[in-house]
């Protein structure tokens, strides 16, 4: 949509094996209905990843290609596949930079474990899946029980069932950065 909300804005997200299904495609979908440009990046670029509901995934970038100064915002979704993800020195490392820069990171679910392995989330108001909230914590982030949290640059949100807050909350927060 050229004159949406997200116009001009291009967001990245992460893709592996055992990806959230719905925790990828509807924020994709709703923010390219926004207007932005969204891009998905993967170990391999072009790869077909498959879903923990069996949706595949085709990957646009190789992550060790990525830039972060190239993207307004991170996606980071959950499922089994931030398990993987966030042993990877160059996720941790744009992960951080979009914290540094203040671009929005936004992580669903188990998507947090990607927040806590880059180091971003000491002192950051956060939700998350019930399953990784000790995680959270341990890692100094102060967990909240809601549909979403919204603490300066960074959105979360706990399942599938949240998305609908999740996606509007990030579309504010990269619409108005700083705000």
């Amino acid at each position: 949509m050229e004159n949406g909300p997200l116009h001009g804005k291009r967001i990245l997200a992460f893709v592996g094996d055992i990806y959230e299904d719905l925790e990828l495609w509807y924020p994709k979908l709703r923010l390219i209905e926004a207007g932005a440009e969204f891009l998905i990046a993967g170990e391999d670029a072009h790869h077909v990843y498959s879903g923990k509901n069996g949706y595949p995934c085709k990957s646009d970038l190789r992550i060790a290609d990525v830039n972060s100064a190239d993207f307004h915002a991170v996606l980071l979704p959950g499922g089994f596949m931030p398990d993987r993800l966030r042993r990877l020195d160059k996720v941790k490392s744009l992960i951080s930079e979009f914290d540094r820069d203040l671009k929005c990171v936004a992580a669903i679910c188990h998507g947090g474990w990607l927040a806590i392995s880059a180091g971003v989330y000491r002192g950051v108001r956060v939700t998350g899946s019930p399953g990784i909230k000790d995680d959270l914590v341990n890692a100094g982030a102060i967990w909240e029980d809601a549909p979403v949290v919204v603490d300066r640059h960074f959105v979360s949100s706990r399942k599938p069932d949240d998305l609908p807050w999740f996606c509007k909350a990030m579309i504010e927060v990269i619409a108005n950065p700083g705000a």
